[in-house]
């Protein structure tokens, strides 16, 4: 599908009228937002997998994304407070987790920290969030608050962005391990953690959004959330392409 051929987020909203999509059908209208807006066809991220970018640009994306890895727990606090049922809060708690670690075990921030000292950013420079720019603090708080505020099932259904994502990382470790040989590979653990747990959060927020988005409006709404979560992605990169520019 391309972008001119999918529907805008308002007619998605206002076609109330529309019939049930099955299963399949749902699957694929979620799928085709993939295709056509998550953020590994912005000119930022096309650059970074043709080894294009410069070491400072890769340590400007390592610092200014650290603002979004922190946020995710917060985010996943937001919903799994509005979740309906216990086995739901179960499920969804293992993604906290896996960001925020438990004692003895660090989780995915810890890692993210580990990448930034592998690009040669210190802790300090990261955690004190000197690099972060407005534009992706202003889009990383407006998917925390989506979070807090929208229905459950439609911030359940903001976060599929993760059935694109382990194609995505599985891509970038080889890609920077080729193209940026001065990063320390050491660094890179987080992509790989991120190749076994996405799919399973994709896999239980997707059967989440299939089970309990039962109408036509729910369902074009679902798609919106998802939608809206790929522009917050794009918003963070064009944010941190005008501050590391690509071409000066």
């Amino acid at each position: 599908m391309n972008q001119g051929d999918f529907p805008s987020l308002e007619k998605v909203l206002n076609e109330t009228e529309e019939e049930l999509w099955t299963r399949d059908e749902f699957t694929e209208q979620l799928k085709a937002v993939g295709s056509s807006f998550y953020h590994d066809k912005h000119p930022f991220h096309v650059a970074m997998h043709k080894g294009k970018l410069s070491r400072e640009q890769i340590r400007g994306w390592v610092a200014n994304r650290y603002y979004y890895q922190i946020s995710v727990p917060i985010k996943d606090a937001a919903i799994l407070s509005r979740l309906p049922s216990r086995d739901m809060r179960r499920e969804w708690i293992g993604r906290i987790i896996d960001h925020d670690g438990t004692q003895g075990e660090e989780g995915g921030i810890e890692a993210w920290l580990r990448l930034g000292e592998a690009v040669g950013l210190s802790r300090e420079e990261v955690t004190q969030e000197v690099r972060v720019v407005p534009g992706v603090r202003f889009a990383v708080d407006a998917y925390v608050n989506f979070a807090r505020t929208k229905p459950w099932i439609e911030a359940v259904a903001s976060s599929l962005t993760e059935l694109f994502s382990p194609d995505l990382m599985s891509k970038r470790i080889k890609i920077l391990e080729r193209l940026y040989p001065w990063i320390d590979r050491a660094g890179l653990e987080y992509f790989q953690n991120r190749l076994s747990q996405a799919p399973r959060d994709a896999d239980t927020a997707l059967r989440l959004v299939l089970t309990y988005c039962q109408t036509p409006n729910d369902q074009r709404r679902a798609v919106a959330a998802l939608r809206f979560k790929c522009d917050v992605l794009w918003a963070q990169l064009d944010a941190i392409e005008n501050a590391y520019p690509l071409y000066e």
